[in-house]
């Protein structure tokens, strides 16, 4: 069981505590997390998180297979399949919606990756 995050925060139930998430939503929430932290920005988990963060520098006709390339390399040690990722561009932010394969249910994990101006 894990606690779901949003913006950063632990996001509060009507208990005073916080929800969690099981199965298929834990999974995503594990996903979604790895997909926003830096990897290596943890000094004793240099492996953990994802380089989306790097598009920016990438040229515009490269970013949505080095995004590809990304996902994957992030959660490498899920049990999980990247079977579709789509980047879609406003302004200098984009949009990155990834399909995920759990177990044979299709999961979507949808973040924003910003420094694409």
């Amino acid at each position: 069981m894990a606690l779901i995050l949003r913006a950063g925060d632990y996001v509060p139930d009507e208990k005073g505590g916080f929800q969690s998430a099981q199965g298929a939503q834990e999974l995503l929430e594990r996903a979604l997390w790895k997909l926003t932290v830096r990897r290596g920005s943890f000094p004793f988990l240099p492996e953990l998180g994802s380089r989306l963060h790097l598009l920016g520098r990438a040229p515009a006709g490269e970013r949505e297979a080095l995004a590809g390339q990304y996902v994957a390399e992030a959660l490498a040690d899920e049990d999980v399949t990247v079977d579709a990722v789509n980047l879609t561009q406003e302004g200098d932010r984009g949009m990155l919606t990834v399909r995920l394969l759990w177990h044979g249910e299709a999961l979507t994990a949808t973040v924003e990756v910003s420094g694409l101006g």
